[in-house]
């Protein structure tokens, strides 16, 4: 086999480091959505971390879901409208995880590459956890003007992964 052939067939970085936060959600409990997260400084992995009930306490799939129903307010073509939103608050996120698991000092300058878009509450603590870029494969449009609009006034890089396809072994159905 030439080089040019191996080369070829070989996963780029994001790709790379998408396949694995996709595998660690793969440990996830939740019966909505497995959510895992990766932290990268450079090409050297850093963290994982997936979402999931505290360490040592019931999780959703053993003790139910936790919902609560919001409502926001969100202006939609210029008319104020309320939207619906319903949250697990039994769960820990992929990305709170990461954060309680890593050191400031290695997230500086760093990439977090995730799952699914962060929510509002995730994106305000990445925004001041010293990470430089955010990269996400599944979309959560309940939050997603207001979060692209912080990763913005941040500076931080916040992008989906175009033309991702997950590993055939992480697949769920998400519940929005």
């Amino acid at each position: 086999m030439a080089a040019s052939d191996h080369d070829a067939s070989r996963k780029d970085w994001d790709t790379y480091f998408m396949d694995i936060a996709y595998m660690v959600s793969t440990r996830s409990r939740c019966p909505r959505r497995h959510v895992g997260s990766v932290l990268v400084q450079g090409k050297k992995l850093l963290g994982t971390a997936y979402n999931g009930a505290p360490m040592g306490v019931q999780d959703c799939s053993e003790a139910g879901c936790m919902i609560v129903e919001e409502w926001e307010q969100k202006l939609v073509d210029g008319k104020s409208d309320l939207v619906k939103k319903q949250r697990c608050i039994r769960t820990i996120h992929a990305e709170q995880n990461l954060l309680l698991f890593t050191d400031r000092t290695d997230r500086e300058g760093s990439t977090v590459y995730v799952t699914d878009q962060p929510c509002w509450t995730c994106a305000n603590m990445l925004a001041n956890s010293g990470i430089r870029e955010i990269v996400f494969d599944r979309p959560y449009p309940k939050d997603s003007d207001k979060v692209m609009k912080l990763m913005e006034q941040k500076g931080i890089v916040f992008r989906p992964l175009q033309g991702y396809e997950p590993p055939a072994q992480a697949g769920m159905n998400v519940i929005s």
